[in-house]
C-alpha cells in the first residue's frame, strides 16, 4: 500500500513534468503574480477542506517567506476569518462565503486563485464569478476534468489525475513552484 501510494504520486508528478502546456500555464501564472505584487495588488485564495489548507499554506508562503528572508507580499486566504465565514454562511448561504469576501476585498489588479479538486465547488465557482465581475485575474487549480470552474478562469491549471489525494499533492507543488518563482523574480537580489 505504501509503495503503491508513492508510485501513484510520482506518476502524477511525471505527467505534470511532461505536459508542456501545464508548465507554460504555471510560468504565466507566476508572471501574473509578480506583476500583481509589483503593481501593489494582492493575491486572494480559497478552497474547501484540503484545498482550504492549501489556500492558507500558499498565502502564508507569500506573506512570510519561502526560501529566504525578504519583505512580505500581500496575500489573503479567504478561508481563515471564521467570523466572516459564519456571518456570510448564516446570512447568505455557504455558497457565498468566498464571493462576498471577493466583493468586499478584491479590486481590479488583484489575482484570485480558486482551488477545487473537482472543479465544481459552488462557493469557489461563485468566487470566480465575483472576481471576474470585479476585473481580477482568475486562476483555477483543479483535477483533469476541470469541472465548471475551467471556463471561469483566466488560467485553468488541470492536474492530470482524477484521484483527490494526487490532485491535492500536485496543487501544493504548483503553489510552491509559483512561490519560488515569484520570490526569486522580485527579491532574488536579496539572496
Amino acid at each position: 500500500m505504501i509503495k503503491s501510494q508513492i508510485k501513484e504520486s510520482i506518476l502524477t508528478k511525471k505527467r505534470l513534468l511532461n505536459d508542456t502546456s501545464i508548465i507554460k500555464l504555471i510560468d504565466k501564472v507566476s508572471e501574473e503574480c509578480v506583476n500583481v505584487f509589483k503593481n501593489n495588488g494582492k493575491i486572494l485564495l480559497a478552497g474547501n477542506g484540503g484545498s482550504a489548507a492549501d489556500s492558507q499554506h500558499i498565502s502564508a508562503e507569500f506573506v512570510s517567506r519561502f526560501y529566504f528572508d525578504r519583505p512580505g507580499l500581500p496575500s489573503i486566504a479567504l478561508t481563515t476569518d471564521t467570523s466572516a465565514l459564519l456571518a456570510i454562511g448564516n446570512d447568505y448561504g455557504f455558497e457565498k462565503v468566498f464571493s462576498r469576501q471577493i466583493e468586499a476585498l478584491g479590486v481590479k489588479g488583484d489575482l484570485f486563485i480558486g482551488i477545487s479538486t473537482s472543479g465544481n465547488s459552488k462557493n469557489v465557482i461563485n468566487a470566480l464569478i465575483a472576481a471576474n465581475k470585479k476585473g481580477l485575474i482568475t486562476v483555477g487549480l483543479m483535477g483533469e476534468n476541470g469541472g465548471l470552474m475551467e471556463d471561469l478562469c483566466t488560467y485553468a491549471i488541470k492536474v492530470p489525475s482524477d484521484q483527490t489525494p494526487r490532485i491535492q499533492e500536485a496543487h501544493i507543488l504548483i503553489g510552491h513552484i509559483i512561490c519560488a518563482i515569484v520570490e526569486d523574480t522580485i527579491f532574488g537580489h536579496l539572496k
